[in-house]
């Protein structure tokens, strides 16, 4: 297991600094968080600080906190954490996954064009579409092909925009690659890093410039919150986005934020046992009638298998698959008793998806059709049960 490397020098001061370094393990990282405990009481547990509002001592004087919708010391043990987590030097929490990737492109201009990969959440579709309407050209592109890359970039492209692996196919990017192609055209790089955490990739450390999640999901990891991040590199790009987040105000509350840091702490063991389970339901979902084929990281071709090993250090707990008969849909929700039909995914509860009509259905059909999403396609993200009682689950609702 790699180390994250940050030091605690500095941790309390009030300011949005870059996060220093330090050469704990990401596991005891992420259980003491950014601030192991608070300094005047010893609290183990951040406090929550609901004020909306800071007094100043004097007229020019600032404890460093003015108003809650820039900064919060809840949130800042937040932003500081999810930094360290990805080797960021910054980040900030938003509302949710959306308000950090509306954000994000707040630093693009009309004219400006975006490559993006053409198998994504379609909420982040639907976002991209909206934003076409102020003069951004967004442009979807196969960006597991380094040479379909190199040729959609144009003199206007400013970013690449990724997830890998990709939401729902679990198709895998080159991160360097992809970086390395922009770099060259003056632009930045882009890493939605949802399906996977910061405990599984740090797509920074191969080049990446900027890096999205959604809280909701894997960080927070119990259903219960809805959050997002957006880490990176510059102090340019801080005081950039951070007047974009105080002028629209989709900030994180101070107890979503406590919500999230709370989840951290358990997110290496609870991506260890979900992994694990995830890679033996893949495995076994192969065996299991009905089934056509199984899209999971850890069964990808072999060329795609490579650049995840290099790239991540797991497969991740997210699983789709294509049954034989999209009329058997219907039935085979229906019969599932542990697995809840329900969408979002990340948590200790499995959830399976249906994305043609629940995550994808913002995207035309024509841009479905093309990366693989279709009315036989289920998306499982694998939580926390027994893995023999998951499996026994999925048997008796496909195989009946």
């Amino acid at each position: 297991m790699e180390s994250i490397t940050i030091s605690q020098e500095g941790s309390h001061a009030p300011a949005p600094t870059p996060c220093p370094e330090t050469d704990e393990s990401i596991e005891t990282f992420c259980t003491h968080g950014f601030t192991p405990r608070e300094p005047e009481t010893g609290a183990l547990s951040p406090s929550i600080v609901l004020s909306s509002t800071f007094a100043h001592p004097e007229l020019g004087l600032s404890s460093g906190f003015d108003y809650s919708r820039g900064l919060n010391p809840t949130r800042l043990e937040l932003e500081r954490t999810l930094a360290t987590l990805e080797n960021c030097p910054y980040a900030l929490a938003f509302s949710s996954g959306m308000a950090a990737i509306s954000t994000w492109v707040k630093q693009f201009v009309p004219g400006n064009h975006v490559m993006v990969s053409e198998d994504l959440y379609g909420g982040t579709w639907r976002l991209f579409s909206v934003y076409e309407r102020y003069g951004i050209h967004f442009d979807y592109v196969d960006t597991t092909n380094l040479d379909s890359v190199k040729k959609a970039i144009q003199l206007e492209t400013k970013a690449i925009f990724i997830e890998t692996p990709s939401n729902p196919m679990m198709e895998i990017t080159d991160i360097s690659g992809c970086a390395a192609l922009i770099h060259e055209n003056g632009g930045k790089l882009c890493v939605d890093n949802t399906f996977l955490s910061p405990y599984l990739q740090n797509p920074a450390d191969f080049g990446a410039d900027q890096i999205i999640h959604s809280g909701t999901k894997f960080l927070g990891g119990h259903h219960d919150v809805i959050g997002g991040f957006l880490a990176y590199k510059t102090k340019e790009e801080d005081d950039f986005f951070r007047l974009q987040a105080m002028s629209e105000g989709a900030a994180l509350s101070p107890f979503d934020s406590w919500l999230l840091l709370r989840g951290i702490k358990t997110l290496p063991v609870r991506m260890e046992k979900s992994c694990q389970t995830a890679l033996f339901l893949a495995e076994e979902l192969q065996k299991i009638p009905g089934i056509e084929q199984v899209f999971y990281p850890g069964l990808a071709e072999k060329n795609q298998l490579e650049i995840q090993k290099r790239q991540a250090r797991g497969f991740g707990a997210m699983i789709s698959f294509y049954v034989d008969d999209e009329a058997k849909v219907p039935k085979i929700l229906k019969k599932f008793r542990l697995i809840q039909f329900a969408e979002s995914l990340g948590g200790v509860q499995s959830l399976i998806t249906y994305p043609i009509t629940q995550t994808h259905n913002a995207i035309p059909e024509s841009l479905r059709q093309k990366s693989g999403v279709n009315g036989k396609l289920l998306r499982l993200s694998v939580g926390l049960e027994k893995a023999t009682e998951l499996l026994e689950d999925l048997k008796r609702a496909l195989e009946s």
